[in-house]
């Protein structure tokens, strides 16, 4: 039994209180506000879900390593510019980059890592030779058509080259197979503008034709660093709402052909925690009404709700303050303290009324009765709170920082739910004096069943243990979800990018990182890693030296001085009006179709096409021309632009690489990142698994989202076994030493390890995984099944037979209650890990309450004989 010296303590703090009730709350209330007014300077959370591991595991230290080489590849945004064509996707990043470039009050840098100047001079280098070879031949074939473009972009020289080519095509019939194309494109934009239809035209499409390496891309991205407010829990919250307003504000929408998104590390991790507060004004009222209800259905009784509600607050209030005192700052997972303090002292404030107004029903005056409810209860009340402290703390030797301090604020709070429920509870309960119970608090009706079950224990015990059994072979189905993003909200903006670029084969983030020695040594791991069929790509600084330049330059030379009068004239004509526009306008049509009568075919069915486009533009109004002007003339420009910097490439080596191209690849002390790409579908969980062996086999201290995740996993799994055989040898060792009996301890523990079991088994048959968050919920299993199977055979130890009818067995089913609706409250959150944490909480109570009104009384079976029989209360 409890030792005198521990239940003199307890009596002598429950007199005390209650005997000067007064003085006891104006103490607890001084407490609370001292805490309050630390809480108010200390406070401080950090959304970084990198912290939730030790950073002295190794892969979190390879991770740090390339941060600390490279630490501009940190706490960053991608931006996703996509446009209808790349004209429109090229604009879009070059004016928002050069906007945000400018705001230094949300933005440190920007990066293009897939454009700029070094790209458009140089971007014909790094295709392949035949790619180059039919690139170059392409133009050199247009010359005709890029010399009066490039003499004249406007709409009239649009339609003077095209008059011209056309008069070329009826004369020289060998050149005019590849104009079909091209007036295909222009009389079907021509066409949707006179419509009232929004259309984009590319030229660079025309001029590719390449649907390799080498088609224009559409997409285009870049890499912002932005100013964080650490102070707030969304830092890089006002950064992102910049991007969204510049995008905005320069009409990079829908309606002109571009979608700006925006993901990457700073907005994933703020869009979680929004994700996580959305929806927590209802479900904490849904919470606070549960609770309330199962308060009620305890007691019977406001003024008892009411004194247990005051303190939970006081407790909670308290344990917040140690817990920053403690551990310094809050994260993603110790925040979780807050449900597991609420349900756990609920708990503790139910079996303490429950009892009062049980010895209240049978005579006893209120301070007699709580001296009763410390004989009664006392005990087994500090043995729970004890093996939940030893239990919560098994995680502190873990590498799972977040749980590990979530167990030592949990674990202050259970010593503060104790002390504060046999000190303010019984205070609070002498001054607001609740009515006494006008019926039995027990359950008499409960008296059939505790018969069956003294009757079928046999049966009940096999029941169990074929259960048990099942859930033990169900064990190999069990499967824990090692990727993160998982349990983000799918729908939210950062979360909905990331999925889209997940899907792009070119530009997904699922690579791996490699930290090398020097470049020489970063060019042969890549080399070697780019032969395996799992790896898409390996890159490194060398990766920017394309092979074969001479060959390559040579085409491009010829291509230059083939077109340089055509793309760069000399002579420009007078700026175009609407007078010599609809001029050209008709002429162009004239020919067109005398182009299409003297030519059938594809050839001549595109030029009447585009001669009754030019036509009917023509007879159009000014604006109707301005339109058509502005769809086609801004792409002709971009292009080229572009086309005449791509004609002036020259050769690369590793000491003309851009300074800010080197800084991503080459650290100042000279070590070098490697970069690589999975084939296949970077989504599939087994792809990344085949993926990431191949490349640590290659490169051990590699790093990356791949195998962050991976490592993760084990890093949790590994902390949960670790904690869970310690937290079975601490408790076992506790229950031990107050029982004196192995019999007793197993008839406490075997109950919970049966509702774990049960639990897995459980998620295996519904389809639902373990993951980071839901994982959570079996130290509260442990914590809530060790403190209910310790009242029971506390109880049956005491000579208490039948169970089941007992105040002990309410206070059981309605703290569960309490517990249970409460936490299935979470189900309901938008966010997927918590809601998923809901619902495995819900299930593994529910399962330790069968263990523990059925499975635990069958165990138990009918009280030693020589044993004193005890009685309820009447």
């Amino acid at each position: 039994m409890m030792s005198a010296r521990l239940h003199q303590l307890i009596l002598m703090a429950i007199r005390a209180c209650a005997g000067r009730p007064l003085r006891a709350l104006m103490a607890a209330v001084g407490l609370v506000i001292a805490s309050l007014a630390y809480v108010s300077v200390a406070f401080d959370m950090t959304t970084d879900t990198g912290e939730l591991i030790s950073a002295k595991t190794p892969w979190r230290q390879d991770g740090a390593a390339i941060e600390a080489a490279f630490p501009q590849i940190r706490d960053s945004v991608l931006v996703v510019v996509d446009g209808q064509t790349p004209e429109l996707a090229e604009d879009a990043a070059i004016r928002l980059s050069a906007k945000l470039a400018q705001d230094k009050a949300h933005v440190i840098g920007v990066r293009r890592p897939d454009g700029g100047a070094f790209f458009d001079q140089n971007g014909l280098l790094f295709a392949s030779l035949p790619e180059v070879q039919d690139t170059t031949r392409r133009l050199i074939d247009a010359q005709p058509l890029l010399g009066g473009l490039a003499a004249d972009p406007s709409l009239r020289g649009i339609a003077k080259t095209l008059d011209t080519v056309a008069d070329g095509a009826l004369h020289s019939p060998a050149d005019a197979g590849r104009l079909a194309v091209p007036m295909r494109a222009l009389s079907d934009a021509i066409d949707g503008d006179l419509a009232g239809r929004k259309t984009f035209f590319s030229w660079q499409r025309l001029f590719s034709g390449s649907t390799g390496t080498m088609a224009p891309p559409t997409r285009r991205l870049l890499m912002v660093l932005p100013r964080m407010q650490y102070g707030e829990l969304e830092p890089g919250a006002e950064a992102v709402a910049a991007i969204s307003t510049h995008a905005a504000r320069l009409g990079l929408d829908g309606g002109h052909g571009v979608r700006v998104g925006i993901t990457g590390e700073v907005p994933l991790a703020d869009e979680e925690f929004a994700s996580i507060r959305e929806g927590m004004g209802v479900i904490g009222a849904v919470m606070v009404i549960a609770m309330l209800v199962c308060l009620w259905l305890a007691t019977r009784s406001a003024r008892s709700v009411a004194a247990i509600l005051i303190t939970i607050v006081a407790g909670l209030v308290i344990t917040l303050a140690l817990g920053l005192l403690a551990v310094g700052r809050l994260n993603l997972i110790s925040v979780a303290f807050i449900p597991l303090f609420v349900g756990l002292g609920v708990d503790f404030g139910i079996q303490v009324a429950v009892r009062f107004n049980a010895e209240r029903h049978g005579g006893a005056d209120p301070l007699s009765a709580l001296e009763r409810m410390a004989h009664a209860i006392g005990e087994p009340l500090s043995l729970a709170a004890g093996a939940i402290f030893l239990a919560l703390g098994a995680f502190l030797p873990t590498d799972y920082i977040g749980i590990a301090e979530l167990g030592v604020i949990a674990g202050v709070g259970m010593v503060i739910a104790f002390v504060l429920n046999i000190t303010l509870l019984p205070a609070l309960l002498i001054l607001m004096r609740p009515a006494v119970p006008a019926a039995r608090v027990g359950w008499a009706g409960a008296a059939p069943m505790d018969a069956w079950l003294h009757r079928h224990r046999r049966s009940i015990l096999i029941a169990f243990v074929g259960a048990m059994a099942l859930s033990i072979m169900l064990l190999a189905w069990v499967r824990f979800d090692f990727n993160p993003l998982h349990l983000r909200n799918p729908q939210s903006p950062a979360m909905r990018e990331l999925s889209n670029l997940m899907r792009d084969a070119e530009r997904t983030p699922n690579t791996i990182a490699v930290l090398s020695p020097n470049a020489a040594q970063a060019a042969a791991l890549a080399s070697r890693l780019q032969a395996h069929p799992e790896v898409a790509r390996a890159i490194s600084i060398d990766s920017f030296v394309p092979e074969g330049q001479a060959l390559k330059l040579a085409l491009i030379s010829d291509a230059s001085l083939l077109l340089d009068a055509a793309v760069n004239p000399f002579d420009l004509p007078a700026p175009a009006d609407d007078a010599s526009t609809l001029a050209a306008l008709t002429k162009a049509s004239v020919s067109l179709n005398a182009l299409a009568d003297a030519r059938g075919g594809e050839l001549g069915d595109a030029a009447r096409r585009l001669a009754r486009s030019f036509a009917a533009l023509a007879a159009g109004t000014p604006a109707q021309r301005a339109a058509a002007e502005h769809t086609l003339v801004p792409p002709l420009t971009l292009t080229l632009d572009k086309l005449r910097a791509s004609l002036t490439a020259s050769e690369i080596t590793r000491d003309n690489l851009p300074p800010e191209l080197v800084a991503d690849w080459l650290a100042k002390d000279g070590r070098a990142l490697v970069q690589v790409t999975p084939a296949g579908n970077s989504t599939d969980n087994a792809v990344l698994e085949r993926f990431t062996r191949v490349v640590r086999a290659e490169a051990p201290r590699a790093t990356g989202m791949p195998i962050a995740t991976q490592e993760a996993a084990k890093t949790v799994a590994w902390a949960f076994i670790q904690a869970g055989i310690l937290a079975l040898v601490l408790v076992s060792g506790l229950l031990w030493l107050v029982l004196r009996s192995l019999r007793e301890v197993a008839f406490t523990l075997a109950p919970v390890v049966l509702s774990g079991f049960l639990t897995l088994g459980t998620c295996v048959v519904i389809g639902q995984p373990l993951n980071f968050a839901n994982i959570i919920a079996f130290p509260l299993l442990f914590g809530v099944g060790v403190a209910f199977h310790i009242y029971f055979v506390m109880a049956w130890r005491r000579g208490i037979a039948d169970l089941l009818q007992t105040s002990l067995a309410r206070a059981v089913v309605c703290s569960a209650l309490a517990t249970g609706s409460a936490f299935g409250a979470l189900w309901f959150s938008a966010h997927p890990g918590t809601a998923s944490m809901g619902l495995i909480l819900m299930i593994s109570l529910i399962w330790t309450l069968i263990c523990a009104l059925i499975f635990e009384p069958a165990l138990l079976g009918p009280v030693p004989a020589g044993t004193p029989q005890a009685q309820e209360p009447d």
